[in-house]
């Protein structure tokens, strides 16, 4: 287990639901991991987050005004200045889709569309530092981004959050690098090399790995509670790891850790 009091500089601290079926969504994830959907806050649009044993530990909202919901996980990186961030990121090709906006005394938040295509979050805390747990059952275990062009997200990510990169696998078969901890040990976050099998016309993408007592018996209850599987639990080096998508089809994975 991880726990922290605030996330070190440029790693991921929150992740967030954009969901088309609000109700379904506080069902399913309330029963798959036995988190509390806390209320929706009118300030904020019905923005809702759920709870781990008291504990922030994800958010989630429907569709705002005319933006329809996307069905889909977004990644927040923590930032000390995120107009700086986005500035920064705007210059190396990265494209706005919501620019920064404080969220009262919480913090502020971006959203950007990396040079590859990805969706990724910039959040500046104030009084919320996100998520605080790591590696339990039901927080998160690990983010990984799926990418066509790895040189390009490699030079993205370091230049824009100053990510420490190290390539551990450098093949035309796996092309892997994992960020370091710039505050001990450990690594935070993988950059994958995904140009040999992300399907056509699907964009690059981010991904959150949710840590469970038994993936595979997670991945029956995903599909018990109206999901479905995309990849069946598979045991791994780094674990049992299962892909699979909400019933709205918000696509996540399930890890059990080795």
């Amino acid at each position: 287990m991880t726990t922290r009091d605030h996330a070190p500089q440029g790693a991921p601290c929150w992740v967030d639901l954009s969901t088309s079926d609000v109700e379904g969504s506080r069902r399913f994830y309330a029963e798959l991991f036995g988190w509390e959907a806390l209320a929706p806050s009118e300030e904020f649009g019905g923005y809702f987050m759920f709870s781990r044993d008291g504990e922030p530990i994800a958010g989630a909202y429907g569709p705002m005004g005319d933006d329809a919901a996307t069905d889909s996980w977004t990644v927040y990186v923590t930032g000390a200045d995120a107009a700086k961030t986005v500035a920064t990121a705007e210059g190396a090709g990265a494209q706005v889709v919501a620019p920064v906006m404080p969220i009262a005394d919480l913090g502020s938040q971006a959203v950007l569309v990396d040079p590859t295509g990805a969706v990724i979050g910039v959040w500046q805390p104030d009084t919320f530092p996100g998520f605080l747990t790591l590696d339990e059952p039901g927080s998160p275990s690990w983010f990984e981004l799926h990418t066509r062009d790895h040189a390009a997200s490699l030079a993205f990510y370091r230049e824009v959050f100053g990510w420490d990169l190290e390539l551990t696998e450098d093949t035309d078969e796996f092309r892997y690098a994992t960020l370091r901890n710039p505050e001990g040990e450990g690594e935070l976050a993988g950059v994958m090399d995904a140009s040999g099998y992300l399907p056509a016309g699907e964009p690059a993408k981010w991904s959150v790995y949710w840590e469970v007592a038994d993936a595979s018996a997670s991945t029956a209850r995903v599909v018990e509670l109206g999901g479905a599987v995309v990849e069946d639990a598979v045991e791994t080096p780094y674990g049992v790891i299962a892909s699979v998508r909400d019933p709205a089809g918000a696509a996540f994975r399930l890890r059990t850790a080795p």
